[in-house]
This record gives C-alpha cells, sequence and structure tokens, in this order.
C-alpha cells in the first residue's frame, strides 16, 4: 500500500458507547468512511450496566447534533428534550437506532486486541507516518481479524476498569480474597435480588464522587424500610464546605440536587462517615463479616458488604505499540490534563477541546470520550461530542473547523481548587457526570425524581 492510498481507508473507531457512534456520525457527515468495533453485543453496553440510573443531564444535554441529523433522516422520534433518562432509555432511545441507522460500519462481538502502525512496532522511526494503522481484533467466536486504518479513534471508555478499594492506587490486601463481598458498581436497589442482599446489613461504600452519592441515597432509602440496614461512608479526606458539590449552585440542577440528597442522608443519620481512612487492608472474622484496616492501623466496625466507588482507568493495554503522550498522573494526553486537573477543575470549568489538544506523537490517532481523560472524573457527554466533532474536522482537513470552539458547559457551583474536586482522583467516586465509560450518570433519589450526575 502506497502512501496515496491510505486516506481512502476507513477510520476506525474503538467502542459504540455515546461519543464513539457520535464520531462515527461525525465522519459520515464529513463523508468519511468509518468503521465501529465494540465488544458488546448491543450498542451503548457499559451504558446498558447503570440502566437503571437515571442522567442528571436532560435529553436536549446526551444527544450529538450530528447523530440527530443522521437519526432524523431515518425516522427518529426526538424524545422530550427537557425530560432526563436513564441510561436504559438512552441506550434504547438513543444509542441503539443510532447504530442501526450507521448499519454495517458498526460490528458488534469485536473485541479490539492491538493497534500498531503496518509492520512498524513501537520503536521503528524510518516511514512510520506513511504507513496505516493496522488494528488486531477478535470476535465472539474466537475469529481473529485485521483491519487497515487511515486514523483510529479510541472510545472506549474506562467502564471495565474499575478504581480499587485500596487506598494508594492498589488492591487492598484481602480485596482479591473477599471479592464475592466486593462490588464496584452502584447497586440497583429497584432489582429484588440486590435489595435481599442489601438488607439488614451493614454496608460500607468507598469513595466520594457522585456515584458514591448515588449508592449512599439508594441506601439510605432501603433502610427506611428494611430494620437493621447500616451505611459506613469511607472517605479518603474529611468533610468540608465542597464535600457535597455544588447543590443549588449547580446548573445542572439534578446533579446539584444529587449532592444534597446525599448530605440528607447522613444528616438524617442513615449513614455514618468515616473521614481520612486509606484503606490497606480487608480482613474476615471468624463469622464471616468484613474488617478495614487503614494504613495507620485503624479499623471498622465489621460490615457485611463493601461497595467500592473509586473511579475508573484507562485500559492502554492494547495501544502499547502506539507512540502517546499521555501525563504521568492522569493518563490523559499531555496537552489536555491541565485543563481537566481535577484538583484544580469541575466539570462546568474545562474548557472546550479537540483535535489539537487530544494528538499525540502517533498521527491520527486520538482517545476520545471519557478515556481521554484518563483517571480524571471530570467528563461530561458534550464534551465528548465536542471532541469528536473537532476530530472530524481536522481528518477531513477542516482546520479552521476543527479549532474552532462549539461548545458551553454548565458550572458545577464549586469551581476553582476548592471546588468538588480538590482531592486525588482516586478519592473521587467516578466521573462528576456519574458512571464513567462514557458519562453522567446516577441515579433516583429518595423522592423518586432525578437526581444524579
Amino acid at each position: 500500500m502506497t502512501p496515496t492510498d491510505i486516506p481512502r481507508l476507513p477510520v476506525v473507531v474503538i467502542g459504540a458507547g455515546p461519543v464513539g457512534l457520535a464520531a462515527a456520525a461525525h465522519l459520515v457527515d464529513r463523508g468519511l468512511p468509518a468503521v465501529v468495533l465494540e465488544t458488546g453485543r448491543e450498542a451503548g453496553a457499559a451504558v446498558r450496566d447503570w440502566a437503571h440510573v437515571q442522567l442528571f443531564s436532560t435529553w436536549d444535554e446526551v444527544i450529538d447534533p450530528a447523530a440527530e441529523k443522521l437519526l432524523a433522516a431515518n425516522g427518529w422520534q426526538r424524545p422530550d428534550g427537557a425530560a432526563y433518562p436513564t441510561g436504559g432509555d438512552w441506550a434504547t432511545s438513543y444509542l441503539q437506532p443510532l447504530a442501526d441507522a450507521l448499519g454495517d460500519r458498526v460490528r458488534f462481538g469485536t473485541t479490539v486486541t492491538g493497534v500498531s502502525r503496518a509492520g512498524r512496532d513501537r520503536t521503528v522511526d524510518s516511514g512510520r507516518d506513511g504507513q496505516p494503522f493496522t488494528v488486531h481484533a477478535v470476535t465472539a467466536d474466537g475469529t481473529e481479524l485485521r483491519h487497515l486504518a487511515r486514523a483510529v479513534i479510541d472510545a472506549s471508555g474506562t467502564w471495565s476498569q474499575p478504581g480499587p478499594a485500596g487506598g494508594n492506587g492498589l488492591r487492598a490486601v484481602g480485596e482479591r480474597a473477599h471479592a464475592d463481598r466486593i462490588a464496584y458498581r452502584v447497586p440497583d436497589l429497584r432489582r429484588p435480588e440486590t435489595r435481599s442482599r442489601y438488607a439488614g446489613r451493614r454496608i460500607a461504600v468507598v469513595g466520594s464522587g457522585a456515584s458514591a452519592f448515588t449508592a449512599l441515597v439508594g441506601l439510605a432509602d432501603l433502610a427506611k424500610t428494611e430494620p437493621g440496614t447500616r451505611i459506613l461512608w469511607i472517605l479518603r479526606r474529611g468533610v468540608g464546605s465542597s464535600t457535597y458539590g455544588g447543590g443549588a449552585g449547580d446548573q445542572l440542577p439534578a446533579r446539584g440536587a444529587l449532592g444534597l440528597a446525599a448530605k440528607a442522608a447522613v444528616e438524617a443519620g442513615h449513614a455514618q462517615v468515616v473521614t481520612g481512612f486509606r484503606i490497606a487492608e480487608i480482613e474476615a472474622d471468624t463469622n464471616g463479616t468484613l474488617t478495614l484496616v487503614a494504613e495507620d492501623g485503624t479499623r471498622t466496625e465489621p460490615v457485611d458488604d463493601v461497595i467500592t466507588l473509586t473511579g475508573f482507568r484507562p485500559d492502554l493495554s492494547f495501544l502499547g505499540e502506539l507512540r502517546l503522550d499521555l501525563d504521568p498522573r492522569l493518563q490523559a494526553p499531555v496537552e489536555l490534563a491541565p485543563l481537566i486537573d481535577p484538583n484544580v477543575h469541575s466539570c462546568g470549568t474545562v474548557y472546550p477541546h479537540g483535535a489539537k489538544e487530544l494528538s499525540h506523537s502517533e498521527k491520527d490517532v486520538y482517545l476520545a470520550g471519557m478515556k481521554s481523560y484518563g483517571r480524571a472524573p471530570t467528563f461530561l457527554a458534550m464534551t465528548g461530542y465536542e471532541q469528536v466533532r473537532s476530530i472530524a474536522a481536522a481528518l477531513a482537513g477542516d482546520h479552521e473547523a476543527a479549532a474552532r470552539v462549539e461548545l458551553t458547559l454548565p458550572e458545577t457551583g464549586v469551581c476553582g481548587g476548592s471546588g468538588l474536586f480538590d482531592a486525588p482522583v482516586e478519592e473521587t467516586g467516578g466521573s462528576c457526570c456519574g458512571a464513567p465509560e462514557t458519562l453522567q450518570i446516577e441515579t433516583v433519589g429518595i423522592s423518586g425524581r432525578p437526581t444524579a450526575g
């Protein structure tokens, strides 16, 4: 293959979640060929894992413009823009129809196992930029595939790699041994089997972000009807004015309401707060209960279950042959990292960014969506849509459009270093928008109204 043949190859998009499908829609709108590789069997596989959770963004805020244009051409009926969808609504009423509209460009049941330059490993300089990308994948039946691509957009998210309970970024001693008692997702307490698992038991919730708030609110509601249900909220930092988020000052009202609902659960005595506690070990006693042991030797009272909601990390294992420029702390692109540092920024203070900030030494490879944020938890769906709009424009050679800002973000009400994310990233419980792969989630609150993020 000659360099002149490369522009005719498709752009390979990894992941058929909200941002991956939006990327494909923007590429199609630009007249560029695209192939989307998705390990799940349906669109939005990660979103479907939290189908029970209500977004704190409205439909108007989670529909990509290029995707809507494609959907409208296929007779799609737009949901009420002011309504709050659940993850299930988002997947079935938007993501799956979008994948259907993209047709055979989306390949389900296909897991990417590696990305490189054709005929060049990571060490080879000669002729590197003149070679297409080669994307290796395996299907559900074990068939190995190889796709040649002019560019790669990795929008696979971070949902597959939740953070551990351990306070040092590693799994605590005993965390693997007691994995059957430790959950890493917001529980769906509408399901009878989930309610029975936690009803009347002592539960430790580890984490301080929106996902932890969601779990606290749901478990506090359970405690009202199930005697003996007790919640221990484990925080690696103390409780301050910013602990519960922006409250009434949040321009996403449901996101602010989630923090206020968590605060109300604590003040009502449904959850006991343990601060400054960095877990080193998880021990089991002869009665089968678990005790959390901090690095300084402090021990909690015994608990029956642990729900760990300490954020997510990107899976970079299949990108090892590419020359990525990643920030050593956040594992985000180096030009993007200062703009999303959770010690400084909340969702609303992240400057809109695109192809320039997402570029690497390896030309025409981009991390997009939640994956581009690495370990930073401040991601919003609309930010990802702006990213892929810019990337598609850059790949189409429209550099003016790629550099243009077409996004205004809502404020959290807690900006700057004293804001919502002034603790290390691992101390937050997911993104400020909800459950990471892709985005803003969180839950139905005590009253059943949307309260999440």
